[in-house]
């Protein structure tokens, strides 16, 4: 299935959707570990992306450069900016795509979660392993680089990653000042990764 402009937008609406839904969880999550922000914040972001105008862009390359110009308007925390980061990966390897003709497809997400990943380790300095929002997109990788790449692979990699990386402590950001209450609580991005999927 190709991915275009409208299907850019259209899987903003839903996450959108679920950040507005989710928002006093994730607040609630982020309030043992940080200052209690992350679902609002979320919840803006996501309201601005989801009204960016993607459905209008002429490719997919457009749309979400467009989605992520809006994340990077709306918000200066380290969550937004990990946001703005993923969309703007999207937004060159879409590029990268297009150049060769074609329009991106289903097909190409593992390649691209796996250039998201990447991007936003580098953009938070956080590894795999550190109980952040990078675990969350490596296990997106892995499942699925394994198959079948649908929505359903996505919400059980992002559950799995709760899942296993909730026994361990916080070892970066705001949360690693209180490594120990971490042990056994889950990471608000990376909750708010299997949040946005549901």
């Amino acid at each position: 299935m190709s991915i275009g402009p409208q299907a850019i937008a259209t899987f903003l609406e839903r996450l959108n959707e679920n950040a507005a839904a989710s928002e006093q969880a994730l607040n609630a999550a982020d309030a043992r570990l940080g200052d209690g922000d992350t679902g609002s914040m979320l919840r803006r972001v996501m309201a601005a992306m989801a009204h960016a105008g993607a459905g209008g862009a002429e490719t997919a390359s457009d749309a979400a450069k467009r989605a992520a110009a809006a994340a990077m308007k709306e918000t200066g925390s380290s969550l937004g900016s990990l946001v703005a980061t993923a969309a703007m990966t999207l937004a060159r390897k879409a590029k990268e795509i297009e150049a060769s003709g074609r329009t991106p497809e289903t097909a190409d997400l593992p390649m691209i979660v796996e250039a998201i990943r990447d991007a936003i380790s580098a953009r938070g300095k956080a590894s795999v392993g550190d109980k952040t929002v990078v675990d969350s997109f490596d296990y997106l990788t892995r499942y699925l680089a394994q198959g079948p790449v649908s929505l359903e692979t996505a919400q059980r990699a992002a559950n799995d990653a709760l899942d296993q990386m909730r026994p361990m402590p916080c070892r970066i950001g705001r949360a690693r000042m209180f490594a120990e209450r971490s042990i056994g609580s889950d990471d608000p991005g990376m909750l708010a990764v299997a949040k946005l999927l549901d």
